[in-house]
C-alpha cells in the first residue's frame, strides 16, 4: 500500500497532480498495490483527484479529516471512525473564544465557522468545495465532530500554538497540517490509526506500508511505515525523522521515489485479492 498525502506532498503548489506522478501512481496500481489518499478534508472536496488517478473501484479508499474517516471511495461506507464530542470541544472554544481566536468545527459532512468568535480564512482557501453553515456555539449540535481548524495567517498560528496550555495538549491530537491550519483532534485520530485500519481490512500491517507526507500531520504515518517518505520540501522535524527523501512536490518527488525504489528492488508486488 502507497499512502499519501495531498498538499505539498502528492500536490503541486497549484493543488493538481502533475501528468508523471498520475502515470506512475496509475502504473503501480494496476500491478497491485493499494494507492490511498490520505487528507485532512472529507471525500468530496478531493473527488477530482480520486478520479484522475482512477481510484474508483470497490478495493478502493480514502483516508479523510486526517484518519477520523476511513471511506469506501464508491459505496462511500466507513470501515473505521472516531471523532470529538461536543461536550469534549467545549474547552477549546473557551480557550479560542477568550484568547480572540478563530474555530471552525467539522463534522464529517460540512463545516461549522463558530460565529461568536471572529471570521477565519478557512472558506476562502476551500474554493466551495465544502458546506458551511455558519453557527454560534451554543447552536451547534450535539453529536459528534470529526475536528477543529484554527485557520489564520500563519504569525496567528504561531501565536495560538504558544498559548495552548498543558490540559488542552493532553486532551487533543494537535497538528499543524499547513503554515495557516492547526487541527484538533481527538488523542486517538492520526493518519497511522486510519492506515493501521485499512490495513486490518486488507489483512496487511505497516510491513507492507510506504507513506509519503510533508508536515507535521503527516509524522504519524511515516514513522509507522516500513517506508516513511519525506519531501524534499518537507518541515525540518519531519526530514530529521525518516531516511527516505525524495524530490519537492513540485519537481515529481513521488514518481520519482516509487519508481527508483521498485527499480532498485527488482520488486514486483503480489496482486490484490491474491
Amino acid at each position: 500500500m502507497i499512502a499519501l498525502d495531498l498538499d505539498n506532498t502528492l500536490l503541486k503548489d497549484d493543488k493538481t497532480i502533475s501528468v508523471v506522478n498520475e502515470t506512475v501512481l496509475k502504473q503501480v496500481r494496476k500491478q497491485g498495490i493499494y494507492v490511498v489518499l490520505c487528507t485532512g478534508r472529507p471525500i468530496n472536496a478531493i473527488w477530482h483527484l480520486i478520479e484522475q488517478l482512477g481510484l474508483t473501484n470497490p478495493a478502493d479508499f480514502t483516508i479523510t479529516f486526517n484518519g477520523a474517516l476511513v471511506i469506501n471511495n464508491t459505496s462511500r461506507e466507513p470501515i473505521a471512525k472516531q471523532g470529538i464530542t461536543k461536550a469534549e470541544l467545549d474547552p477549546l472554544y473557551h480557550f479560542l473564544k477568550d484568547n480572540h481566536f478563530v474555530m471552525d468545527v467539522l463534522d464529517f459532512d460540512q463545516v461549522y465557522p463558530i460565529t461568536d468568535m471572529k471570521k477565519s480564512i478557512y472558506e476562502d482557501g476551500l474554493g466551495g468545495l465544502i458546506p458551511f453553515s455558519a453557527l454560534t456555539f451554543s447552536e451547534l449540535p450535539d453529536k459528534t465532530y470529526a475536528k477543529v481548524v484554527v485557520a489564520a495567517k500563519p504569525a496567528e498560528v504561531d501565536t495560538v500554538i504558544a498559548a495552548i496550555p498543558d490540559e488542552l495538549r493532553q486532551q487533543y491530537h494537535i497538528v499543524r497540517s499547513q503554515p495557516h491550519i492547526l487541527e484538533f483532534l481527538s488523542p486517538t485520530t492520526d493518519k497511522a490509526a486510519g492506515l493501521k485500519a485499512l490495513l486490518h481490512h486488507f489483512d496487511l500491517d505497516f510491513s507492507h506500508l510506504m507513506a509519503f507526507g510533508d508536515a507535521e500531520n503527516d509524522a504519524g504515518m511515516l514513522k509507522a511505515a516500513s517506508v516513511g517518505v519525506a519531501m524534499a520540501n518537507s518541515i525540518p522535524e519531519i526530514l530529521a525523522l525518516t531516511p527516505y527523501h525524495t524530490d519537492t512536490n513540485e519537481n515529481d518527488g513521488v514518481a520519482k521515489f516509487v519508481t527508483n525504489y521498485f527499480e532498485d528492488k527488482g520488486a514486483k508486488p503480489n496482486p490484490i485479492g491474491r
